[in-house]
């Protein structure tokens, strides 16, 4: 299969015209043989591509003292309690923080503050934080989200989803993802059989079908 997909990643690569910015690499998969108004058939999943988003992330974090210390020297975006309080009164505000950072993390003494004021714009966006205690080590699960796409399928049969850049070497994105193919085979009640079609793209370039993902 990984044959295929790098076919299909060369081909995606050689019909998208040049662009003035770095275009990110999208897959899509049409699904089949599924009700995905049934809550049990949809996929939600933070997937760990294996050779990274071949773009930088933006990170948000809830923290106070050593922890937002240690953040800022990471360049993460740092909401403090003062901040939380200003977002929850602030619902546009708060939708926009959501909207431009790509995941987030939580001081567990703030989760629940977090929670009962932000939960509402927050989760449904996918952006519940994630919980680290406050002496923790903030490289592991940095490395971890600069790695991670969100694999979301709503109620409809096709899903999107990021899978690098156009700039990340061939290989390097045929195996995000060959992963990514591997993991829906797993997930789906049928396997292949549930998958009807793969196209893989540049983010403003035409589909490219990948044959023989079986």
């Amino acid at each position: 299969m990984k044959e295929a997909v790098l076919r299909a990643v060369k081909k995606a690569k050689e019909t998208s015209k040049p662009r003035n910015f770095t275009q990110s690499m999208e897959m899509s998969i049409n699904l089949q043989g599924l009700d995905m108004k049934k809550t049990q058939n949809r996929i939600k999943e933070d997937f760990v591509l294996p050779n990274g988003r071949g773009k930088d992330v933006k990170i948000g974090i809830f923290a106070s003292g050593d922890m937002a210390l240690r953040a800022k020297k990471e360049n993460l975006s740092v909401f403090d309690q003062e901040d939380i309080e200003k977002f929850a009164k602030d619902k546009k505000l708060a939708k926009k923080v959501a909207n431009t950072h790509d995941f987030f993390i939580a001081q567990t003494d703030f989760m629940t503050l977090v929670g009962k004021s932000l939960g509402p714009i927050f989760a449904p966006r996918g952006k519940t934080p994630a919980p680290l205690p406050p002496t923790a080590s903030l490289e592991p699960i940095l490395n971890k989200l600069k790695k991670t796409v969100k694999i979301k399928s709503y109620n409809q049969s096709v899903i999107h989803m990021f899978v690098g850049s156009e700039k990340m070497d061939d290989e390097m994105l045929a195996e995000n993802i060959t992963e990514i193919v591997k993991f829906f085979e797993k997930k789906l009640e049928k396997g292949f059989d549930n998958i009807k079609s793969i196209y893989i793209k540049t983010s403003m370039g035409p589909a490219v079908k990948l044959e023989d993902f079986k």
